[in-house]
């Protein structure tokens, strides 16, 4: 199969329509890059995209409310997340032009301050997080039929947050520097621990206990522990292009604040723009009651496994843009951005059908009661409709991070995620009196906005002259 994909692709010419210098690689060799890129990442994101979806199904054995509880805590901990986020934007994008430029030190002191900052960071936000759960859940639209199992399955989320930000630090350094198998490897051996546990917790298997919704937050915990651990070993070893030592310089310096800073700055007002948006979203979704906020959580495990593949793949095009870049090769980095962009193309309309023509069996997985059913069956197919404009958009939006064209992305994420996604949304779920299916109308106005005009601005070339 990777062989007909590769043989497809290259039968494209990229090269004729961009004015290439020499020395310049054959269209096999481009596409065999970005397959050998991309593939670790897209697997990664699709698989733990997939255990997660898994994860929601053993939860949803508890009944309707579980999912609800589990739902509403997603946004409120990608809160937690938003300024860890943020920083590692910055550091994927900078150890990649660090490593096309071959300065492997100043790469490596990018990492320790990172991590540092990372530490820091992520203690304080999940220590807010664990304090002021209760708060936090009631306003992002939890009720009264599953809020104590919401709280309690996010305090112990956020004990393991912590550790799970310290391994997304060294993990979006080492996606920086091209190796993103060590990603893959270390997400899903978390993941699989995850699932395992939460077989175990949630009913009580063997000699363990049966917790049910703690059981399931406690397996998540215990899997972010896991994969820090993992993440941390592959960043010890002296020979890799990150090595982190004890004895190294630790010290925060000015400069790597200014550099991560210019990055990650407008990457964290994204953040925050993204976090608003998404979470009005979802709190408007939550407040149209239970059954909808099933509903819509069911929508969402399915559309973050295919968003998962459009992520991966815009990994791959950030770092191989980033690493084009530093070395000045402007016309690779299009080159690269085009075969992502192609590709990508090819596993969203592959997704769509496949999505649309097993709605019925996807969403029995989930749920057999008609308040939930019928209205997924309408969502499946709008989502089978959003997919391929989601997955080119995430693509461009991957380039443009990968040349530093940070700013333009976050203010795209502020018009369209906080301002006309939540509008469209109250107007067509709450005014016109559609419901869950207005609040996926709106969803979709968003994508199509995001794609046309990040494709726009990548199609212009403005890109490749920003300087990190």
């Amino acid at each position: 199969m990777k062989e007909n994909i590769l043989n497809y692709l290259s039968a494209f010419n990229y090269r004729s329509r961009i004015n290439m210098q020499e020395p310049y690689p054959t269209n096999e060799d481009v596409v065999k890059k970005v397959f050998k890129m991309a593939w670790p990442s897209t697997f990664e994101s699709f698989f733990i995209a997939l255990i997660s979806a898994v994860d929601t199904m053993m939860v949803a054995g508890l009944g309707h409310e579980a999912i609800s509880a589990v739902g509403v805590t997603g946004q409120p901990r990608m809160i937690l997340l938003a300024l860890i986020m943020a920083l590692n934007m910055g550091v994927m994008v900078v150890v990649s032009r660090r490593r096309g430029q071959g300065r492997k030190e100043e790469a490596n002191h990018i990492l320790r301050n990172s991590i540092i900052i990372s530490f820091v960071l992520s203690l304080v936000l999940n220590s807010l997080g664990y304090i002021f759960s209760p708060e936090l859940l009631r306003f992002a639209g939890a009720n009264a039929d599953y809020i104590d199992m919401s709280i309690a399955y996010f305090r112990i989320i956020c004990i393991g947050n912590f550790f799970y930000s310290l391994s997304l630090t060294m993990t979006a350094a080492q996606r920086g520097a091209g190796n993103t198998k060590i990603s893959m490897t270390t997400n899903l051996s978390a993941n699989v621990v995850n699932i395992i546990l939460n077989y175990l917790l949630i009913n009580g298997i063997w000699i363990f206990p049966r917790l049910e919704i703690v059981g399931a937050a406690l397996a998540t915990a215990i899997g972010n522990g896991v994969a820090f651990l993992i993440a941390l070993y592959s960043v010890s070893k002296k020979d890799s292009f990150l090595h982190l030592n004890i004895r190294q310089n630790w010290k925060i310096t000015t400069e790597n604040l200014k550099t991560l800073f210019t990055i990650s700055y407008p990457s964290m007002i994204e953040q925050i723009f993204l976090r608003i948006g998404f979470f009005t979203f979802t709190k408007q979704v939550f407040e149209l009651g239970t059954y909808a906020s099933s509903t819509h959580q069911i929508g969402m495990t399915v559309m973050h496994m295919s968003f998962a593949i459009g992520d991966g793949l815009a990994i791959a095009s950030t770092a191989l843009v980033g690493q084009s870049l530093g070395q000045k090769r402007y016309d690779l980095a299009k080159l690269y951005g085009k075969s992502v962009q192609h590709l990508g193309r090819i596993v969203a309309i592959t997704m769509a059908i496949i999505i649309f023509l097993t709605r019925f069996q996807i969403i029995g997985l989930f749920a057999n009661i008609p308040q939930i059913v019928e209205p997924a069956q309408i969502v499946m197919t709008i989502l089978s409709i959003i997919l391929f404009f989601q997955m080119s958009q995430v693509i461009a939006i991957g380039s443009l991070r990968g040349a530093g064209d940070v700013k333009f992305v976050a203010l795209l994420s502020m018009v369209s995620i906080m301002l006309i996604r939540p509008t469209l949304t109250y107007l067509l779920a709450y005014k016109l009196g559609f419901g869950i299916i207005g609040a996926w109308f709106g969803m979709f106005a968003d994508q199509l906005i995001r794609w046309g005009v990040s494709l726009a601005r990548y199609n212009s070339g403005k890109w490749v002259n920003f300087e990190v």
